[in-house]
C-alpha cells in the first residue's frame, strides 16, 4: 500500500513570502488569548503545528516577540504567517494563509477558553483547555 503525502502551500497577501509543508500537521488548534485575538484581527487565531523540518520557508521576513516565541509576517504586507520558539523544532502555521481552504485541518483543541467569546460555541470532540496546554506550549 502507497502511503499518501500532505502537501500544502502558502502565503502573505503580497505574495513576497511563501512556504510550503510536506506532511501531515503534529496538531491543529484554536487559540482565544488575547495575544491572538490582536494578532488576528478577529475572535480566535486558527492554527497548526509541524515539524519546522517539513516547512520550506521563501521571502524576507519580520518578527516580533510574543509569549509563544517569535511572530513572523510580511515585512511589505504585514500578513501574519508563522511564530516558532529557536530552542523548539516546530513551526506554528496561521492556517488562514493557505493557498487552499484548510477545510481538512479540524481543530483537535482550543486553548484560552476563559476568552472565548460567548456567542462563539466550542468545537465539538476537541479538548478544551482554560488556559494553554498543559504539555509544551501551543
Amino acid at each position: 500500500m502507497r502511503e499518501i503525502t500532505m502537501k500544502l502551500s502558502g502565503g502573505c497577501n503580497c505574495g513576497q513570502v511563501r512556504y510550503e509543508l510536506d506532511g501531515e500537521p503534529i496538531r491543529v488548534g484554536i487559540c482565544h488569548c488575547e495575544t491572538c485575538r490582536k494578532e488576528s484581527g478577529s475572535a480566535f487565531s486558527f492554527f497548526g503545528i509541524w515539524p519546522k523540518a517539513s516547512a520550506t520557508l521563501s521571502g524576507e521576513l519580520g518578527c516580533w516577540q510574543s509569549r509563544a516565541g517569535g511572530e513572523r509576517f510580511c515585512p511589505k504586507c504585514g500578513s501574519s504567517l508563522f511564530s516558532w520558539n529557536d530552542e523548539s523544532d516546530q513551526i506554528e502555521i496561521k492556517l488562514g494563509t493557505l493557498d487552499s481552504p484548510p477545510s481538512a485541518l479540524v481543530p483537535a483543541y482550543e486553548l484560552w477558553t476563559i476568552r472565548r467569546e460567548p456567542w462563539l460555541a466550542h468545537q465539538k470532540g476537541a479538548e478544551q483547555h482554560a488556559r494553554d496546554r498543559q504539555d509544551s506550549g501551543a
